[in-house]
């Protein structure tokens, strides 16, 4: 059964987060504040952490922080009133797995979470060890890029965003498509795909890959490169 570790202040907002996830047979945890949380996660098994940003006694930022740093197998959606996209570019950076903002709809936070958890244990069939193309090779079991022998650490978000745009060179992904396929559900977000594409061009650029992410204006993206 997963675990699910609901992280917010406000009671009410957690009380009925834990509600739906109980009547989907899943195992809540609650925490309300950041320390908390960083008790349940030395404590207890976590798969999936639901997360505000704003909090007393150490907020949502630090957590994330606590993750990336014990390298922790725990799935984080963040769910919080702000809005900025800095703040997005911030908590995806730290490796969360989705965003969403605040109010939101209780349905579509247990689609979320059944995506991220549908994502970690994808069907062997769909998923190769090992993708390469050109002079870029993907590993997918450990979250690398290998480009020009130089090793690219990508979250497990990044890594399923360069696997589909790997296996589909040269040729315009829809946000539509990228969301069906990465996420596991429709409802997507333009600030989310943003940041996560800009943080994958800054990463091709900086390994001098010949390949790039270009954005085809309206429609969604392209990965691209001279050895095509």
């Amino acid at each position: 059964m997963e675990r699910i570790l609901v992280v917010d202040d406000d009671p009410q907002i957690r009380e009925v987060i834990l509600t739906h996830i109980e009547q989907s047979g899943m195992h809540a945890l609650e925490a309300e504040s950041g320390q908390q949380a960083i008790e349940r996660l030395e404590s207890d098994q976590v798969d999936v952490l639901i997360l505000d940003l704003m909090m007393d006694d150490r907020d949502g930022f630090e957590v994330l922080r606590y993750l990336n740093n014990r390298r922790l197998d725990v799935l984080a959606i963040v769910v919080s009133a702000r809005r900025a996209e800095q703040d997005k570019i911030v908590t995806l950076g730290l490796g969360a797995d989705d965003y969403m903002t605040k109010p939101f709809s209780p349905m579509e936070l247990m689609a979320r979470i059944q995506a991220v958890l549908r994502r970690r244990h994808p069907k062997s069939s769909s998923r190769s060890l090992v993708i390469r193309l050109s002079n870029m090779i993907l590993d997918i079991d450990n979250y690398t890029l290998l480009i020009y022998n130089e090793k690219v650490s990508l979250t497990m978000v990044e890594c399923d965003l360069m696997r589909f745009l790997m296996q589909n060179p040269d040729r315009v992904m829809t946000k539509l498509e990228i969301y069906q396929q990465v996420w596991q559900h429709e409802k997507y977000d333009d600030n989310n795909l943003s940041v996560y594409m800009s943080r994958l061009r800054k990463q091709l650029k900086q390994a001098q890959s010949s390949w790039e992410i270009q954005t085809v204006r309206g429609v969604g993206y392209r990965l691209t490169g001279a050895s095509l």
